[in-house]
């Protein structure tokens, strides 16, 4: 994806320089999404798609969000086209966007790709599995826009700081941690699972996964939980949220808890795969690794 980001910002730049239109983009499914010119109004389908867009200063140029999107402020007001019982099209037309942004979640993609194609309005699917892919996407983001350097400035800049942090860590032992992302009816709980996202953060913040199984589910029991024994456990969430789950029966055997090594993180650092993953990554890379600086 950077590969094809950076041959996006080169071609941008050509483009501007001759004065010509823009060249298609290649969005995360390997479609060409053509832009007769940058776009001015964005709809962007989840907060991650809107929080990239925000990130490089373009925020007045969205015109439609979905239901769950909470920050920026500035776009707060914008017309929602959609939310957890899917997306309206007519909504979604209805503001008149000359680019689609969105991501394979909640049938966004089923719902979306084929109307808009039919419609002749571009739409492109972006994916955020890990941290270099977000990076990747700012970059793409911007030179669709017609702003390529201001992408690049933004991903440098983020990557300076990840770097920053890989070097405070270097040579340090990881402790074994385990991130608890959610819980559903049946008592089961969500964690972050290899290859994703938020997996993807804990490493780059000096942890290994205590669940470490490639294609591991993301539910699991209280039980398995406790046989995995992590040294420290990271719960996505308020930590009122996080002590009335402790607080229940069954949990006295866990070291992590005994030891006072549970600790509550911020969901928008950690599960909106954005630009504030990296203010998540340095946070948590201090609260790992304590005598590591800054």
């Amino acid at each position: 994806m950077r590969a094809i980001a950076a041959c996006l910002v080169l071609a941008f730049g050509v483009s501007a320089a001759l004065g010509a239109e823009p060249p298609a983009i290649v969005d995360a499914l390997g479609r060409q999404v053509a832009l007769p010119r940058p776009p001015e109004r964005l709809v962007t389908i989840f907060a991650s798609n809107t929080e990239l867009v925000a990130a490089v200063g373009l925020a007045d140029r969205i015109v439609g969000i979905e239901s769950f999107t909470r920050f920026p402020s500035e776009v707060l007001d914008r017309p929602v086209v959609g939310g957890r019982l899917g997306f309206s099209v007519d909504r979604v037309v209805r503001q008149r966007p000359d680019l689609v942004v969105v991501t394979p979640a909640r049938q966004a993609v089923h719902q979306l790709v084929d109307p808009m194609e039919r419609l002749g309005i571009p739409i492109a699917v972006l994916t955020h599995r890990t941290i270099p892919e977000v990076l990747s996407n700012i970059r793409l983001v911007a030179a669709a826009t017609g702003m390529p350097a201001r992408g690049e400035a933004v991903a440098a800049g983020l990557e300076r700081r990840l770097a920053a942090v890989a070097d405070r860590i270097a040579g340090r032992s990881r402790p074994r941690v385990v991130m608890i992302t959610g819980q559903v009816a049946s008592g089961l709980l969500l964690v972050a699972r290899p290859g994703s996202y938020t997996a993807d953060a804990m490493v780059a913040a000096g942890g290994a996964l205590a669940f470490d199984r490639p294609q591991m589910l993301a539910q699991v029991a209280p039980e398995a939980l406790l046989r995995a024994d992590p040294d420290i456990v990271l719960f996505a969430g308020s930590a009122a949220d996080m002590h009335e789950l402790f607080a229940r029966r069954g949990w006295a055997s866990l070291r992590a808890l005994a030891e006072k090594r549970v600790f509550a993180v911020p969901r928008a650092e950690f599960l909106i795969p954005g630009p504030r993953v990296v203010d998540g990554v340095e946070k948590l890379a201090t609260l790992l690794h304590p005598g590591a600086g800054p």
